[in-house]
């Protein structure tokens, strides 16, 4: 397919169009001229249209890389052929970077005292990663490298408060742990209207309505069909229960029934 057809098929907005335009004319950069070339941070739904479109485009050398394995919000990075992954993780100066801001450990900033502070310096979202609070006092923000300057130079505070601010190795970031708890179920077949009731305790009938409504979403992406095949590791998120990952399906039980493995983050 050419550019136009997989744009047609894969963006589902106008707004979405443009941002995989953008990624195309990125991986081009990596395929055609060997240059190294990365989007900007990637919202959870935004990668979910990413990789449906890359699944299009045969072969292609990429990562999702956020500062630190599974990160929410990630660029997609992708390599020419003289360049591997490790290059990218490992490199001091790579496309992602990061800042660690301390301030009284009395002080009740959250997440979008933060966002709203780094916000008012004029960067974009896309610019800022995730937002880690590892302990009292401290906040991390990965942040694209070129955003870099302007926290260290002008990031001096959130909300009330004064705070301090340097850059660290991404392999700094401390991202809290997510508490899990381990579903092992079975279902006639593993359509997403029977494992989401499996993975969230709900009938099936209640499951189906979650789907029809438009609260549902399979890897980020709305998915409206009870009947979705669900398959291993698949992310499914239902708007006001949380999130439910697929870790395993190991077969079909003595009774011709599928077995699943799922985690659902509570």
């Amino acid at each position: 397919m050419n550019k136009k057809d997989l744009l047609d098929r894969c963006a589902r907005s106008g707004e979405e169009r443009v941002l995989l335009a953008r990624v195309m004319d990125k991986l081009e950069l990596a395929q055609n001229r060997g240059v190294p070339a990365h989007t900007p941070f990637l919202s959870p739904g935004e990668r979910g249209a990413v990789e449906d479109l890359l699944r299009l485009c045969g072969p292609v050398r990429d990562l999702f890389w956020g500062g630190y394995p599974d990160a929410e919000r990630a660029a997609c990075v992708f390599l020419p052929d003289w360049q591997e992954a490790e290059d990218v993780t490992g490199d001091p100066e790579g496309p992602v970077a990061a800042v660690e801001g301390t301030f009284p450990a009395n002080a009740d900033l959250g997440h979008r005292d933060v966002l709203g502070a780094l916000m008012g310096l004029g960067l974009t979202r896309e610019k800022l990663g995730d937002i880690l609070f590892p302990e009292k006092g401290r906040c991390q923000v990965a942040v694209l490298r070129e955003a870099l300057p302007i926290l260290l130079s002008q990031w001096e505070g959130a909300g009330r408060w004064k705070i301090s601010v340097g850059e660290i190795p991404v392999h700094e970031l401390r991202p809290a742990q997510a508490a899990v708890k381990t579903i092992r179920d079975t279902v006639a077949t593993p359509r997403l209207d029977a494992v989401l009731a499996a993975g969230f305790s709900l009938s099936r009938s209640k499951a189906a309505g979650y789907v029809s409504a438009g609260k549902v979403a399979v890897n980020h992406r709305e998915c409206l069909k009870g009947d979705h095949q669900v398959e291993e590791g698949d992310v499914l998120t239902c708007r006001g229960l949380g999130k439910c990952v697929v870790k395993e399906v190991p077969g079909q039980s003595r009774k011709g029934r599928t077995m699943l493995v799922l985690e659902r983050y509570i």
